[in-house]
């Protein structure tokens, strides 16, 4: 049966993050979900990571500076996330005024995680002189500390801007850090954080892969650590790495980045053959626990209950906002 447009009273398990309700096995979830988001008037943003299904349903799929910018342009009266959680409150950031929802909110990311607001301003302050360059991928309250924000992307094209004699400090990843102080020329000052799926993939089973197709390049993210870096025939965001396999096609590719973004990457060149980077552990794959934690019916609840939704201090947002905006401004003409 269709649901009304208004939302429905329900419950966010606190503990679980996400509206804990019964999904009829009969309702069509892709019918339900499109009607949901026409009624409501509500965007569905997907990252990359997410699971191919979800990425099917989404308005826009892209990586964090794509999904930023969808978000900042957007005159829907709700945004639904599916990504992680700051994700979401960089939408929240930019769009106050609007209802800004995630399917799970444990959705975290583990290299925010390893940046707490606390010990971060204790750090900052170590080094008062420099100006604090902060990934995107960290809370609202750290990009509340920092003065411009980054992606992969466009990291390296924000610190160019920057005069040769200012002194930087970068946060919250140890490896995009050291890849973009090697790019630049510019020595940082860097906080010891990494993303657990990149930092994870294996130097000696890349090569033992590279042995076995060897007419295949290597595309790696700059989380990967250097040891994986340096075999790379192209490093780059997770939208540059998908560029760079549309346009250098047919051929094989071996990706070390989240698995996830080879959804896209098949649909845009079919004739490519793409083989995911192995990680250290026995398992073959590399997903993100995190970006997983979203799934269909969960997304479904989302939608038809209007929560969880993502909040946050009015003054944690304004404060993040400005190094935010000093980022959507400093990497225009970035792709």
């Amino acid at each position: 049966m269709p649901a009304s447009t208004a939302a429905t009273p329900a419950s966010v398990d606190p503990t679980l993050g996400f509206v804990d309700a019964s999904v009829d096995a009969s309702l069509d979830l892709h019918a339900e979900i499109n009607r949901l988001k026409s009624e409501k008037n509500a965007l569905l943003l997907a990252h990359y990571y997410q699971e191919a299904a979800i990425q099917e349903m989404a308005d826009f799929v892209g990586d964090s500076l794509g999904l930023a910018r969808e978000a900042a342009n957007t005159d829907a009266e709700i945004i639904v996330f599916a990504g992680v959680h700051f994700m979401a409150e960089t939408a929240k950031i930019l769009n106050p005024e609007k209802k800004v929802l995630l399917p799970d909110l444990n959705a975290g990311c583990s290299l925010a995680d390893t940046c707490p607001p606390d010990a971060f301003e204790a750090f900052c302050n170590e080094h008062p002189d420099h100006t604090v360059i902060t990934y995107v991928n960290s809370s609202a309250a750290v990009k509340a500390l920092s003065d411009i924000i980054c992606t992969s992307s466009s990291a390296a094209h924000i610190i160019e801007q920057l005069p040769e004699d200012e002194k930087i400090l970068f946060a919250p990843d140890r490896n995009l850090g050291a890849y973009l102080m090697r790019e630049t020329g510019r020595d940082m000052v860097l906080w010891d954080g990494v993303c657990i799926v990149h930092e994870t993939f294996s130097e000696r089973k890349l090569l033992r892969r590279a042995a076995e197709h060897p007419e295949a390049e290597i595309l790696a993210h700059p989380e990967c650590r250097d040891a994986v870096l340096q075999h790379a025939d192209f490093v780059g965001s997770t939208s540059q790495i998908r560029r760079y396999a549309r346009d250098n096609g047919p051929a094989t590719f071996i990706v070390a980045t989240e698995e996830g973004i080879l959804h896209q990457m098949r649909k845009d060149n079919p004739g490519n053959t793409l083989i995911p980077a192995p990680p250290e552990s026995g398992c073959n794959c590399s997903q993100c626990p995190h970006m997983r934690l979203n799934t269909i019916e969960k997304l479904y609840l989302c939608l038809e209950h209007e929560a969880p939704e993502v909040t946050m201090d009015a003054s944690v947002r304004e404060q993040a906002l400005v190094p935010i905006e000093r980022m959507m401004t400093m990497s225009q003409g970035v792709k």
